[in-house]
């Protein structure tokens, strides 16, 4: 049995984006600090954080200087390099593990260890040319998306292929990296789980949230989804196999398309994720804290929820109806400390709060 870490620890994070920074406030209210490491100056972490590391991930000597003041390091997103964790790794416990990282990191890797562990997802090929794309889609057919096997997100790195003919221009878009053809799925809506599983193996889950897309960024998360009890059910259980089979230790983010054969998995995100941003003001314990009790050793929280949410997310422009958001009732701000709004940048969220039905 690990030995949970007492209050004045040090959490070391890789990334200083919103997650972190959420991560940071969550591990403070349990008395521990946290230590970011992020390659660009001034994240939004870094204003609620004790302490931040700015280097690129090749810079050993920082990656060492970090690990040595951390005593256990976890993640905000995905595509950290694998020569900068062969390092930390030497010195300090990652949490989720390396596996983790692994077949998230890679779609194909991912899709791969899911059929394996049966669970179904969309029919997928692999491509590294114009003649494995013309072979997948002979097999798997059209509409199909294209996407790089690596580092796309909030809808980049990918192309919509309605017929043959769009083939090669799908292909000059992935820019030479490897990519997987995925095949449409029908499906009525897109939901996900948010679940956590700690170092004793105890697994907790969220309710399944309904997400609603706009452009390839997450728009909106409903909570109570529109789910029948047996397919709420699935939901959970689809995670925790999950978490279980990756002998994980955080929390984990599953989407799941309903389709009329049943629940189906896009994706998976080893970290705390944006569809799970309702439980802030959900839940007596929100996903942040549940993570930051996972890889502190502590026992999880009670993931019971006390009341309905709409998650919106604020991209770009959106912050701009802050004073009008601040005055509606039930309803809470979170913004992430962002200096300039762009298109497609998530400046924040609101979660709208009605009592449970």
């Amino acid at each position: 049995m690990t030995t949970p870490l007492p209050p004045g620890s040090v959490i070391g994070i890789l990334g200083g984006g919103q997650l972190g920074r959420m991560l940071s406030v969550a591990a403070a209210r349990l008395g521990y600090r946290c230590h970011i490491y992020e390659p660009a100056a001034n994240p939004p972490a870094g204003q609620v954080a004790e302490k931040t590391f700015t280097a690129p991930y090749e810079d050993a000597a920082a990656l060492a200087d970090f690990a040595a003041g951390v005593d256990v390091i976890t993640y905000e997103f995905e595509n950290v390099p694998t020569a900068a964790l062969d390092l930390l790794e030497a010195a300090r416990p990652i949490r989720p593990n390396r596996r983790a990282l692994a077949v998230s990191q890679d779609r194909i890797a991912e899709k791969t260890f899911l059929s394996g562990i049966g669970l179904r997802t969309a029919p997928f090929a692999p491509v590294n040319d114009l003649a494995d794309l013309d072979a997948a889609l002979a097999r798997i057919g059209a509409p199909a998306i294209l996407k790089t096997t690596r580092l796309g997100y909030d809808g980049k790195g990918q192309a919509r292929i309605k017929a043959a003919g769009d083939a090669p221009g799908a292909l000059a878009a992935m820019q030479g990296a490897s990519a997987v053809l995925e095949g449409f799925v029908t499906f009525s809506h897109e939901v996900s789980v948010i679940a956590a599983r700690g170092v004793d193996g105890s697994v907790a889950a969220y309710d399944p949230g309904e997400n609603v897309h706009r452009d390839g960024i997450l728009a909106t998360t409903t909570v109570p989804a529109r789910l029948t009890a047996a397919q709420q059910q699935d939901a959970v259980l689809i995670a925790a196999r999950i978490l279980n089979a990756l002998d994980y230790v955080g929390v984990l983010g599953v989407e799941l398309f309903v389709t009329p054969q049943g629940l189906l998995v896009n994706e998976i995100a080893p970290r705390v994720h944006n569809s799970g941003h309702w439980t802030q003001n959900g839940c007596a314990v929100d996903q942040f804290e549940q993570h930051i009790r996972a890889v502190a050793g502590l026992p999880l929280g009670d993931g019971g929820r006390y009341a309905d949410v709409v998650m919106e997310n604020l991209i770009g422009e959106d912050v701009d109806r802050l004073p009008d958001l601040l005055r509606e009732a039930r309803t809470a701000v979170h913004l992430y400390g962002k200096a300039e709004a762009r298109p497609g940048r998530k400046m924040g969220h609101v979660n709208r709060i009605r009592p449970r039905s």
